[in-house]
């Protein structure tokens, strides 16, 4: 796989540094960790749902934190002492440590989230605000009657500009 050096484009712009390290972590794709395992799903319009698999952990060993558009999800299992005294023949059961970053969009909110059966969901709802969305701007033709906007006339508006 190629490798590009980004290193011109720190040097000649300023504010997209956090667009040129997702540039620089897509090219490291291959040695992406894969646990634990995870699903994203589209569950509204502006509704996602990420589902982690984390068995054997309880909500006291995972943390989720949100900083800056970036979800980072923490697990740390805490040793017990019945299970360090006992002859593990086989370990099967990955109950390692882990951190798992996702980067979220604009205007996406963390609504909340639940540990059930081993599956960590965690609900995001994307927020834009009224300045950002789309609106219908009336047009006033010149043969047709004159429009009100908020006490003020089309025409007048335009006389103004």
């Amino acid at each position: 796989m190629r490798t590009f050096d980004l290193a011109p484009l720190y040097r000649n712009t300023v504010g997209f540094d956090r667009l040129f390290s997702l540039l620089d972590s897509v090219g490291g794709v291959d040695a992406a960790p894969t646990y634990p395992p995870y699903n994203i799903e589209r569950t509204g319009e502006n509704a996602y749902r990420i589902t982690v698999a984390v068995a054997g952990f309880t909500d006291a060993e995972l943390s989720i934190e949100v900083k800056e558009n970036t979800l980072t999800l923490k697990g740390e299992k805490k040793s017990s002492e019945a299970s360090e005294s006992a002859q593990v023949l086989y370990r099967g059961i990955a109950a390692r440590a882990f951190e798992r970053r996702f980067q979220l969009a604009d205007h996406m909110e963390v609504k909340g989230a639940v540990l059930e059966n081993g599956l960590l969901h965690v609900d995001l709802v994307r927020n834009i605000p009224e300045a950002k969305k789309p609106r219908i701007i009336p047009i006033a033709g010149a043969t047709s009657t004159p429009k009100t906007i908020e006490g003020s006339t089309v025409e007048g508006a335009a006389q103004a500009a």
